[in-house]
């Protein structure tokens, strides 16, 4: 069993019992033309493993704090989907550019507080970045909060995560790449 298959497998387990706050139960997982979907409205691929999670565990409905968004269709909290935040953004941004919203930066987990957990869809690895609007300027609002989309799982799997409150002051380094990412989003 390969390390993603062993990932997933735990992810699964965990996100069978227990419930994010405000999802009844765990959605059904979507399926390929969904995804396919999904991808050709965004304009770009799911990483690998993102894909997977939706694919084989569920629609959303688990993960850290309020848990993975659902890919297209709204959750039961009310919260819009992957789809419909990320092209939101986008559009936001092209409206506010003193609040630009990178390309291929899909938000996928809502904090509350317009905080949003998101993956760098142009990295291999899935770089999982914290979107946290309320500083000052825009340059201030990235984080990286794993360098991978599976050491952010393992984070939550093993309560390892800057939300934990055994873990509370936890420093995230400043996402470098913002000021590169944003200039190229601007440029097309």
């Amino acid at each position: 069993m390969t390390a993603n298959e062993q990932l997933l497998a735990r992810v699964a387990a965990k996100a069978r019992t227990t419930r994010p706050w405000g999802w009844p139960s765990l959605p059904e997982p979507v399926d390929a033309p969904t995804v396919a979907r999904a991808e050709a409205a965004l304009g770009f691929a799911l990483p690998p493993l993102l894909a997977d999670l939706y694919l084989r565990i569920g629609d959303g409905g688990f993960g850290p704090e309020y848990g993975l968004l659902p890919l297209l269709d709204s959750p039961p909290a009310g919260e819009p989907a992957v789809v419909t935040q990320y092209l939101a953004n986008r559009e936001s941004a092209r409206k506010d550019p003193d609040r630009p919203w990178p390309e291929e930066v899909l938000p996928i987990s809502h904090w509350g507080c317009a905080m949003y957990a998101c993956v760098d869809c142009r990295t291999p690895e899935a770089t999982v970045l914290l979107h946290e609007p309320n500083a000052v300027a825009a340059r201030d609002a990235w984080y990286v909060d794993a360098p991978s989309l599976a050491e952010w799982l393992h984070a939550w799997l093993d309560r390892t995560g800057w939300y934990e409150e055994e873990n509370e002051g936890m420093e995230m380094a400043p996402w470098a790449d913002f000021p590169t990412r944003v200039a190229a989003s601007r440029a097309s």
